[in-house]
Order: C-alpha cells, then sequence, then structure tokens
C-alpha cells in the first residue's frame, strides 16, 4: 500500500515538476523554487493518492492469497470475506482520518501557499527577475545585463549597466564582477557591488566630452521593484478550511454564487473521504480471478475505476458551483450509483457461488488474448506445426 502510495505521488509530482520547471525558467528564478512548489502540491496529490495506494494494497494482497490457493484454504476453514475484511478496514479508518485533515485543513493552507509562491515569481522581485545573458530593465531608469552567474547567484561575473540619473546624464557602467548585498536601513535598495570596472559619464547635453573613471570598487545603489502585497487566503473555495466551508455556505449573508462554490467544495471534499469505506469492498472484488487463472484483468479495472469517479466528481463540483444543479445531487448522486455497483460486485464475490464481479470482461479479455498470441505468433512456429510429409509421399513425388 505504502509502495503504491509513493509510486502514483511520484507520477502525478512528475507531470507536475516538468511544467514547473519551465515556469520558474521563464521567469527567472531559483530551482529551489521549483522544489518548494512541489511540496506545497504533496496534500493535493496525496488526497488522491492515499485512496488509490489504500484499493492497490488490499487488491494485491488478496489477489497473491487466491492465486495461491491460501485464500480457498481460508474460506474452508471458515473465514469469510467479512472477517478477512477487519484488519483493512483498520487500516482503511486510520487512513480516513488522515485524509480528512488534508483535504479540510492542510490543503486549503498548501494550496495558498503554493499562489502565493506563484506570485512571487510573477511579480519580479529582483532574485528571480535578473535573467542571465538578458537586458533587465529595473525601475525605468536602469538596464543591467550580467553574462554569468556563479555559487547560484552571489558572483556575477561580466556586468553592464545603463543609468539615468535625476539631472538626465547617462551612465554607461562596466566591471569585472560583482554581487548583490542587502542593506539595513533600507529595505527597498540593495547595493551592487561591482569590481574593477569603468564608468562612462555622457553628458552630450552640456556639449562636453563623457567622463571616464575607473574603479576598484564601486557601490551602485539599485531600487527594488515595488511589489503589490499578496491577496488574502480565501481568493477560491478550495483555499477555505472546514469551519469557513460552513460558515459561508450557509450564510444568508454571503451572495448566492458564493454560497453554491462553498456548498459544492464541502461536498466534493465529503464524498471523496466516505468514499474511502468503499475501496475495501472493490478490492476484494476484483482481487480474486477466475479459477485456474492468474489474469490481472481486476488491477487494470479498478485504476480505471477509481480515477473515472474522480473527474466526474470534480465535473460535478464545477456544474454545482456554477449553480446548475444541486450540490447534494451533483456530487452525492454518482457516489450513491458507484457505491452500488461496488456492493454488487462485493456481493457476487461474496455470496455466489463460483461467482465473478467482471467475469464477462475476464471471458472477453481471455479470448481477445488468445486472438492476438495466435496471430502474432513467430512465423517459424506456424511452419512447424504444418503437416509433413510421410515416407512414402516423399518417396512417391521422387
Amino acid at each position: 500500500m505504502l509502495g503504491v502510495f509513493a509510486l502514483a505521488a511520484s507520477l502525478l509530482l512528475l507531470d507536475k515538476m516538468l511544467r514547473l520547471f519551465d515556469f520558474v525558467a521563464v521567469e527567472g528564478g531559483p530551482i529551489g523554487v521549483v522544489f518548494k512548489m512541489l511540496g506545497a502540491l504533496i496534500p493535493e496529490y496525496a488526497s488522491l493518492a492515499i485512496p488509490l495506494g489504500l484499493l492497490l494494497g488490499i487488491l494485491l494482497a488478496f489477489r497473491k492469497l487466491a492465486t495461491s490457493s491460501e485464500l480457498d484454504v481460508m474460506r474452508a476453514v471458515g473465514l469469510g470475506y467479512n472477517r478477512l475484511l477487519r484488519v483493512p478496514y483498520m487500516i482503511t479508518f486510520v487512513l480516513m482520518a488522515v485524509n480528512i485533515a488534508l483535504v479540510f485543513f492542510i490543503q486549503p493552507l498548501s494550496r495558498y501557499y503554493y499562489e502565493q509562491m506563484e506570485y512571487e515569481l510573477r511579480s519580479g522581485a529582483l532574485g528571480a527577475s535578473i535573467k542571465v545573458g538578458e537586458f533587465t530593465t529595473l525601475a525605468d531608469r536602469m538596464a543591467l545585463r550580467i553574462e554569468e552567474s556563479e555559487d547560484d547567484g552571489r558572483r556575477l561575473v561580466g556586468i553592464f549597466a545603463r543609468v539615468a540619473n535625476t539631472k538626465g546624464q547617462v551612465l554607461s557602467i562596466s566591471a569585472r564582477e560583482g554581487a548583490f548585498l542587502a542593506t539595513s536601513d533600507d529595505p527597498d535598495t540593495i547595493i551592487l557591488r561591482l569590481t574593477d570596472g569603468t564608468i562612462v559619464q555622457d553628458t552630450s547635453g552640456e556639449n562636453t566630452t563623457p567622463r571616464v573613471l575607473s574603479f576598484t570598487r564601486h557601490d551602485l545603489p539599485i531600487d527594488l521593484p515595488t511589489i503589490e502585497e499578496f491577496r488574502a487566503r480565501g481568493d477560491a473555495e478550495r483555499e477555505y478550511i472546514l469551519p469557513e466551508l460552513l460558515r459561508i455556505g450557509w450564510s444568508d449573508d454571503q451572495p448566492e454564487a458564493k454560497r453554491d462554490a462553498s456548498q459544492a467544495s464541502f461536498n466534493f471534499r465529503a464524498v471523496e473521504v466516505v468514499m474511502m469505506l468503499m475501496m475495501p469492498l472493490l478490492a476484494v472484488a476484483l482481487a480474486i480471478p477466475p479459477k485456474r487463472s492468474t489474469s490481472a484483468l481486476g488491477v487494470f479495472v479498478s485504476i480505471i475505476m477509481v480515477v473515472s469517479y474522480h473527474k466526474v466528481n470534480q465535473y460535478g463540483e464545477d456544474v454545482a458551483a456554477l449553480g446548475r444543479v444541486d450540490p447534494i445531487l451533483a456530487l452525492w448522486g454518482p457516489f450513491v450509483i458507484f457505491a452500488g455497483l461496488i456492493l454488487w460486485m462485493y456481493y457476487r464475490v461474496a455470496y455466489v457461488p463460483g461467482g465473478q464481479a467482471i467475469g464477462a470482461l475476464e471471458t472477453a479479455f481471455d479470448k481477445l488474448f488468445k486472438r492476438l498470441r495466435k496471430l502474432f505468433k513467430p512465423k517459424r512456429q506456424r511452419i512447424a506445426q504444418l503437416p509433413q510429409k510421410t515416407e512414402l509421399e516423399a518417396a512417391t513425388a521422387e
């Protein structure tokens, strides 16, 4: 179960990681921000990976018992499926408590933290906006270009800056290397300390020759760009924790659209948690292959069913948030249908002699596999199976 959870969460994070690397590279941010943003997304992906890990963990355990005939021995001595599911349900209740904490409390806060880091990247804070090898405009009066960055940005090599001061003069500055330093008296200003360079002061407006100065060390003050404060938490319903959802969703003081969205978000999270009670039954129903068979079709079907149900719930939440369908009908309706299907499948396996929940699918896939194997059988084997001439036929032919 833990292995499946780690695998599912890793696959979801890897898909997001590629897009985050591209986004951070375009915005010019440090690579470390990618891993912080991925860490903020772990609770969101864990809310899907936990039920999937629970389902496949129980399914693979029962399938191993079934294929090794140990399950038949247990049932022969009086241990039914209901008895065998006691320990899986103990684990289920523990994971349900973890998932409740995730979807109702941790996930909203981590999502807000993710949005905040994304805003800081887009807003152009200095450490995340200067790109190596490109000109960057700062405070509408300075153009800065850096050839190389070493030691994670602590040492800058090949610096060129063009600064317009308040007197209308233009300074062209080039330096061998430099570094950014913070100032204690003014948090909105930092110092770019330059080493071994030249300053060309353009005074063409005064009809004089430009002055050229060489320096060993020069401190260039830079005004940080003005960054608006990030919004307060609660711009979207997924950023509300459980008490806030209950207060907003059933309050007469809130607009109808906000109430619908809050109720849809609450019911979506609740139905995702409650569905975990059905996972052990679904796992048992899909874990038992037909007799004298080692088919793993149930594993494939279980993943399809869980992911499809999750997508149906997401669609129901979106429709309910728009006020087109009542949240109870949009989210608990699919739950009732899905739970009824699972109970029927479990009943077929546990109480019908020789019953199979997906027996028709097993038969169809078995026939399809045999046809494909026969179709793609190596040509050498097909030739070897042709009838051979007898010695009498060969002699007659000669």
